[in-house]
């Protein structure tokens, strides 16, 4: 049996303190999709004209979620409190779990501001359940060589398995609750079926091409498409060279109070996170090239 489509929800522009990006979630009638929180997609051209240290974000802290970021093209430098120290290349993915704090940034590579580059990122929130929101943070990387796929049965959509299993494929990060994350890139003519676990939410989002939902029809690039709660399966059939991300988790079905950069239960957990970033508890960020 297919899923049916819920909700067909088109990217807006949105300005997050000077940096525009596309916002897929949340929106007015859809706050989350339990347990994901927020999707962003944006696409930044940097100068050699500046070194890339002032470039990008620069540091900020986060409380209670995960922050996941799909490199789609170029080249993203992350450093954290934590001492990580690390870029990401197109294709691979930066998973950063807060934990009960943590301050990172998140700039060009200077290989790639020094080439006046371009970076394309979808930037994906997570909740984490309250039980495991002052755990320590905890930062995961898996370089593009090392994540496992899997191809459709006519070899023309390759599913890389980021976090949980698909047909006995299980990825290698490490997450906080039960997910189902795959990046897929399909040609033209691709299809596959996904079985999604009856108590898992689901949605997909078509970074660039355009496909054909089973049951439904077609859906255009920068859209999300949510799910319905009923137990089945979604078929996708690619009707040209596309990408997307196909994200499925079991919700957590708990209270989310969010204030910028932390998300927890209670409006007194948030005022405790400014206070202990204030008093520097989440760490001290200092940059170095």
């Amino acid at each position: 049996m297919q899923k049916q489509v819920k909700y067909l929800i088109p990217v807006y522009d949105v300005d997050m303190g000077g940096i525009k990006v596309k916002q897929a979630l949340p929106t007015r009638n859809v706050n989350q999709v339990d347990p994901f929180l927020l999707l962003h997609h944006g696409e930044f051209t940097f100068t050699d004209h500046a070194p890339a240290l002032h470039q990008g974000l620069g540091p900020h802290p986060h409380r209670g979620f995960t922050p996941v970021s799909f490199v789609i093209e170029g080249e993203v430098h992350h450093r954290d409190s934590r001492g990580n120290s690390q870029i990401a290349n197109k294709g691979e993915v930066q998973w950063m779990f807060a934990g009960a704090g943590i301050i990172h940034s998140e700039r060009p590579s200077q290989h790639l501001a020094g080439k006046n580059g371009t970076q394309e990122v979808v930037q994906l929130w997570i909740n984490s359940p309250a039980s495991k929101k002052m755990n320590p943070p905890r930062y995961q990387y898996i370089a593009e060589k090392d994540i496992p796929y899997i191809f459709s049965e006519n070899q023309l959509v390759r599913n890389k398995v980021i976090a949980g299993s698909l047909n006995g494929m299980s990825g290698k990060i490490e997450t906080e609750s039960d997910l189902l994350v795959i990046w897929s890139e399909a040609k033209a003519g691709g299809s596959f079926t996904l079985p999604i676990a009856n108590h898992f939410n689901s949605m997909l989002y078509l970074i660039r091409g355009e496909l054909k939902i089973g049951g439904y029809g077609k859906v255009d690039k920068e859209t999300l498409v949510v799910f319905d709660n009923q137990p089945g399966e979604i078929e996708v059939l690619s009707s040209s060279d596309t990408q997307f991300l196909l994200l499925a988790g079991s919700p957590i079905n708990e209270k989310v109070v969010q204030q910028g950069p932390y998300v927890m239960n209670t409006e007194t957990e948030i005022l405790e996170a400014m206070r202990d970033y204030q008093k520097g508890k989440m760490g001290i960020l200092v940059e170095e090239a």
